[in-house]
């Protein structure tokens, strides 16, 4: 089950997300207890919030720790059509834009993305963002974070147990 594991958005706590090791490889590879981790969920309140042109720049707060998130908003950049410059419409980035516009401060957000490192600094590059309309859904992830890291995500990995 461990190279199925940086498939999957892990439900992760800032502070353990903060504490994964880095290992210096092109991509960067990043492992909780010796698994690969690539995806991450978390759940926490914005405290800070940074709009430019081409990125919203914020950071969530869950308790444990705070962590750094980039939301790219120049889609329409990436995906333009070689023949005649950025198309009209592009659903990317409009649901880019319409995130971006949820994430406000002091707003509960539970955030997707993939593990990033900028200026040697753990970020998550952001998927997705959904507001949560109820405030028990922070420490309902807490629990669902303990629990799969004692059912799961500490257990030594396969071939440390011998098996493969």
């Amino acid at each position: 089950m461990d190279h199925l594991l940086h498939l999957v958005h892990v439900k992760i706590l800032a502070a353990d997300l903060l504490s994964v090791t880095i290992q210096h490889t092109s991509p960067p590879a990043f492992l909780r207890c010796g698994r690969t981790v690539a995806r991450v969920e978390l759940v926490g309140i914005v405290v800070s919030r940074d709009r430019r042109e081409k990125f919203l720049s914020f950071v969530i707060d869950d308790g444990t720790g705070c962590v750094p998130c980039i939301l790219w908003l120049n889609h329409q950049y990436l995906n333009a059509s070689t023949s005649s410059g950025p198309s009209e419409f592009d659903p990317t980035a409009e649901m880019a834009l319409k995130m971006s516009e949820e994430v406000r401060l002091g707003t509960l957000l539970r955030v997707r993305g993939k593990i990033a490192t900028y200026r040697g600094a753990i970020q998550i590059t952001v998927r997705d963002v959904v507001v949560e309309k109820d405030p028990n859904s922070e420490v309902l992830h807490w629990l669902q974070c303990v629990r799969l890291a004692k059912e799961c995500y500490d257990l030594p990995p396969p071939s440390a147990q011998g098996g493969t």
